[in-house]
């Protein structure tokens, strides 16, 4: 089975690539490949963000592989925590302190309406390629199911009475914003010659 390395140590975005590419391609971590450090996301947008990573892997290895940002944009927050979801509650936070200062935040707020982007940045034999995807929905008022991770417990995607954290991976799937983006990238991987080597 060809090989791919997705430029992340995060063990629940290496089980939901795994899970959407498995059939093709098998997920690479950096770990598997000897990187446990953490690549720096200094910029104001998830492209650039994504961008950085997967360049800073390339230039660091020679082998082709991809990276992703994902943010949480909440219209009463105007567009936070954004692209600083990770580290909405300080650069060390854990996902606990980022849920809860979100939900401090929105207590009270009328307006719910949020939505889930996510980029990614494919780089291939030093050309770079961007897939995007989103998802609307809504920010609940408690915390709801303990599957997912990040904010998937006060998530609840537009068509859906469960939110992420209620859902089992087939459910999110989906809906998920994650799962757009990478299916845009299998489209993509799929369409390359054999000759190509992606490892």
């Amino acid at each position: 089975m060809r090989k791919i390395l997705f430029a992340t140590n995060n063990a629940h975005k290496i089980q939901e690539a795994q899970y959407r590419i498995g059939s093709i391609f098998q997920v690479i971590s950096l770990k598997e490949v000897g990187i446990n450090e953490t690549i720096p996301e200094p910029y104001d947008t998830l492209k650039e963000n994504a961008s950085a990573k997967s360049q800073y892997i390339y230039n660091k290895l020679h082998q082709n592989c991809f990276s992703e940002d994902t943010g949480l944009f909440v219209e009463a927050l105007h567009g936070e925590p954004g692209v600083h979801s990770a580290r909405y509650a300080g650069e060390q936070a854990r996902d606990t302190a980022n849920l809860e200062k979100l939900v401090h935040k929105m207590y009270g707020k009328e307006n719910r309406k949020a939505h889930f982007s996510t980029i990614i940045s494919l780089i291939m034999d030093g050309k770079e390629y961007f897939f995007e995807g989103h998802c609307k929905g809504n920010i609940v008022e408690i915390a709801n199911g303990k599957m997912g991770f990040g904010y998937d417990p006060v998530f609840k995607p537009e068509g859906s009475e469960k939110t992420f954290g209620e859902m089992d991976i087939d459910e999110k799937n989906e809906f998920s914003h994650r799962r757009k983006a990478l299916d845009l990238l299998i489209d993509f991987l799929t369409r390359i010659t054999p000759k190509e080597n992606l490892s």
